[in-house]
């Protein structure tokens, strides 16, 4: 039967299965629910639903329509933390697989809010609907490669979360060619194209659900052999779920992504309007913007997290929090107000990106590290509540802050600025936390370890 195939029994490997073949499982995944870094594209259209050249009486607005992607990451943290125990239980083929059905859904269901134009229905649609199928298809692969890969567990996220980070690649010139392919003279062509891409990224996961695999118990690579470093940062010894929530350093960290999300979120999400505020483009060459920053995502997960197996999960945090308050203290002065230099702009918030696509992608080894593999996916959905409050926190400072400073009659291209200054305060809160985390002491270790799960603990 079809959903016995779905059972944690069936998606044990066998003998001789090769673990190479896990990321492209993750990244299937990743390259879909990634769609999300790409909603700024269809912020603007979603504005025209009546007027369809401008924003007319009765369309919705940016701040409202920012909310969808909010509501969104929310979830998407909220359900990763609630469904973590349930992961460890049922194993990642069956949360891969619910995930590809929910996130086909919650575009589904945003088409026909469209067509009704009703905004609760894309909200509950994209936002709710989708943001739990985020959840499950975002921890679930990320949980199975660190199990996988433990003497490499940097390289082994980085290459789903670069995934994740690049979707918007695949996602921002779909979205943007499907929406003028069936754009008309009284339409904007967004109910259509989300029914398209919810098909697609439906057969996409589905393929990744069908190919993940998780490792028999005991299993190892060859000839490795668990190590601490000299830095004493990284454990052999396994955390269990709620000693590890009630630690500082688990909370520390979660400061650090927060901070560090809430700054990349919110230019990522307003990435598309923002550019064309700054420097008057097209809306296509600022949905190329919007891919070029998935570019930097994904570069960034993967570089940064590789990098990381090497020098360190906390000095990697160091540096790159350290270089996002420059890149942030920098960006607002390179519009067409100041220095007038959009290349300057685009290589910068690349850069922005690029740093806050590396938060993700380390943290997780840098849980591995500090708290083992023992209840690794249901730490990693707690820790995701910081992304959670971040892609809310994130937009809303930008939108908001942007509204309100055009109201008090500052001009487009200056009307980031303020906001761009408090997220350098955000990232220098994130350094500061970052200085303070220590190895888990010995009273929160396991006193025996526990058998794995049939979901690979």
């Amino acid at each position: 039967m079809a959903f016995s195939f779905l059972a944690p029994d069936r998606a044990v490997a066998r003998p001789g299965f090769s673990r190479w073949l896990v990321p492209p499982a993750a990244l299937a995944v990743h390259l879909s629910i990634g769609q999300v870094y790409a909603f700024s594209v269809f912020k603007i259209p979603l504005t025209r639903l009546i007027g369809i050249t401008h924003s007319a009486p009765g369309d919705w607005t940016q701040p409202q329509v920012a909310w969808i992607f909010s509501f969104a990451i929310g979830v998407l943290g909220l359900s990763a933390a609630l469904f973590g125990p349930w992961l460890e239980r049922e194993g990642p083929r069956k949360a891969m697989a619910y995930a590809s059905a929910l996130f086909a859904l919650g575009f589904f269901i945003s088409s026909f809010g469209v067509h009704l134009h009703q905004l609760w229905l894309v909200y509950f649609g994209y936002g709710i609907i989708g943001g739990i199928g985020l959840g499950l298809g975002y921890s679930a692969p990320v949980a199975t490669l660190i199990r996988w890969f433990p003497d490499r567990p940097g390289l082994a996220t980085g290459m789903a979360i670069m995934g994740f980070g690049g979707g918007a690649m695949i996602g921002s010139p779909l979205g943007v060619k499907l929406m003028a392919f069936f754009r008309t003279s009284t339409n904007v062509g967004v109910e259509k194209t989300f029914l398209v891409m919810g098909a697609f990224y439906l057969c996409f996961m589905a393929f990744g659900a069908v190919l993940v695999r998780v490792p028999r118990p005991g299993w190892k690579p060859e000839g490795w052999e668990p190590k601490t470093t000299a830095s004493g940062m990284v454990t052999t010894h396994g955390v269990a779920v709620g000693p590890a929530f009630r630690t500082p350093q688990f909370w520390l960290l979660w400061i650090v992504l927060c901070m560090n999300t809430t700054a990349g979120i919110g230019i990522l999400e307003q990435a598309s309007p923002m550019i064309q505020d700054l420097f008057g483009i097209t809306a296509i060459a600022a949905g190329g913007f919007v891919g070029v920053l998935s570019l930097f995502n994904m570069a960034g997960r993967f570089f940064w997290s590789a990098v990381s197996d090497y020098i360190g999960r906390k000095p990697t945090f160091m540096i790159l929090l350290g270089l996002a308050v420059i890149g942030y203290s920098i960006l607002p002065y390179t519009s067409a107000a100041h220095m007038n230099s959009i290349g300057l702009f685009v290589l910068t918030a690349g850069i922005m990106l690029s740093i806050y696509g590396a938060g993700f992608s380390t943290a997780p080894a840098y849980l591995k590290d500090l708290f083992g593999t023992y209840n690794i996916a249901a730490i990693y959905g707690r820790l995701l509540t910081a992304w959670s409050v971040a892609g809310i926190l994130g937009p809303v400072l930008v939108n908001y802050m942007r509204e309100s400073q055009l109201k008090h009659g500052v001009d487009r291209a200056s009307a980031y600025q303020l906001v761009l200054h408090i997220m350098v305060g955000l990232l220098v809160v994130g350094f500061l936390c970052n200085l303070l985390i220590r190895a888990v002491p010995e009273k929160y270790w396991l006193k025996s370890e526990a058998p794995a799960a049939a979901g690979g603990h």
